[in-house]
């Protein structure tokens, strides 16, 4: 299974790349985590917010597999436990296919990624950096797949 993480923005930090690269690597060969980075519509000369949100939208739509399950985040989506992220990775690897998760940009994500996506979970309540929520992502694809194969990573 491939785990793609769509995420809008680019130029982060290097702690940034540091930390995602980190769970990547970690990943069992049967589940790898990939970065595609997609670039947000630039800000300013008298653009609405929803026009902004559109033409990211259309990018990541663009960017998308076809016939992948697509998770998009968002700060008002269910919050999963880890034991229940790793209950759906189960079933989704049952059923095959890779699985795309979508972080927005400075703005968010346009309502028809959220509307056609298959899901649509909160890493937290609180407003991450976005860079930090793809770390946080990894890390949590990387604790849900370790818990799967039963590894010691992630204790009760």
């Amino acid at each position: 299974m491939r785990f793609l993480i769509l995420a809008v923005g680019n130029k982060m930090p290097g702690w940034i790349e540091t930390g995602f690269v980190e769970y990547a690597k970690r990943m069992p060969h049967e589940a790898s985590i990939e970065l595609l980075e997609i670039k947000p519509e630039k800000r300013g000369g008298g653009k609405k917010v929803a026009q902004l949100l559109a033409a990211e939208g259309a990018r990541i739509l663009t960017a998308l597999p076809p016939r992948c399950r697509t998770v998009a985040m968002d700060e008002t989506g269910r919050q999963w436990t880890t034991v229940k992220l790793a209950e759906s990775i189960s079933g989704w690897m049952r059923n095959g296919g890779d699985t795309a998760f979508i972080i927005g940009g400075a703005d968010g994500l346009d309502a028809n990624i959220k509307n056609s996506a298959d899901e649509i979970l909160a890493l937290s309540a609180l407003t991450l950096p976005h860079g930090l929520a793809r770390v946080l992502l990894a890390e949590q694809l990387y604790r849900a797949v370790s818990l799967i194969k039963q590894h010691p990573y992630h204790r009760k």
